[in-house]
């Protein structure tokens, strides 16, 4: 589509959602069953009862130290991934967070919303004042293998018993990213 030939450009928008308004909860389903469907779904492999997703999705809402990013394609959620804090009583880890739960339906890949979204949650991280962002990642997810390490994320670690996906093991990769090297150093420092 282009603009000049009259056809609609479509929107995309990244953001931290606290509740869940209007269709939201249906579309957020809705994506997650097709990335499901499509490979993607986040440790499901088949998509669950729909009163399942819909439990799922309330609860991650529910956790503090839980954060979801949803990204939108014509105000539609299409995609969402998760900010992962340690718990208050974790002094050691307070500083790491983990990107987790990544997923974009198949339909609105090819929008930049995959890197639009891990940016909104390292954003979202540093506001928490968090320094460095893990996540791990089955092996057969190129795409998303690629968008993390062009945003800089460093592969540190492999399990090749990651995932067991119809019978087969698949391969998982783990990854780190300092959020702000200046301030690692600081740390190290102390």
């Amino acid at each position: 589509m282009t603009a000049g030939d009259g056809s609609h450009l479509p929107t995309t928008a990244v953001e931290h959602v606290t509740d869940l308004q209007g269709s939201d909860l249906h579309d957020l389903c809705d994506a997650a069953e097709a990335a499901i469907e499509q490979g993607g779904g986040f440790g499901w492999l088949h998509p669950p009862q729909r009163h399942v997703m819909e439990t799922y999705w309330k609860g991650v809402l529910l956790v503090p130290e839980r954060d979801l990013v949803v990204a939108r394609l014509d105000g539609v959620i299409a995609g969402s991934a998760q900010l992962q804090r340690a718990s208050r009583n974790n002094e050691a880890q307070g500083y790491v967070g983990q990107l987790t739960t990544s997923f974009l339906a198949p339909w609105a890949r090819g929008y930049g919303l995959a890197r639009k979204l891990t940016e909104g949650v390292e954003g979202l991280a540093r506001e928490y004042g968090l320094k460095v962002l893990t996540l791990d990642v089955r092996a057969t997810q190129e795409r998303a293998i690629q968008v993390y390490e062009h945003l800089g994320y460093t592969r540190w670690g492999e399990n090749r018993y990651y995932a067991l996906v119809e019978g087969a093991w698949v391969t998982g990769y783990y990854y780190h990213k300092a959020l702000d090297t200046g301030s690692m150093e600081g740390i190290a420092a102390k």
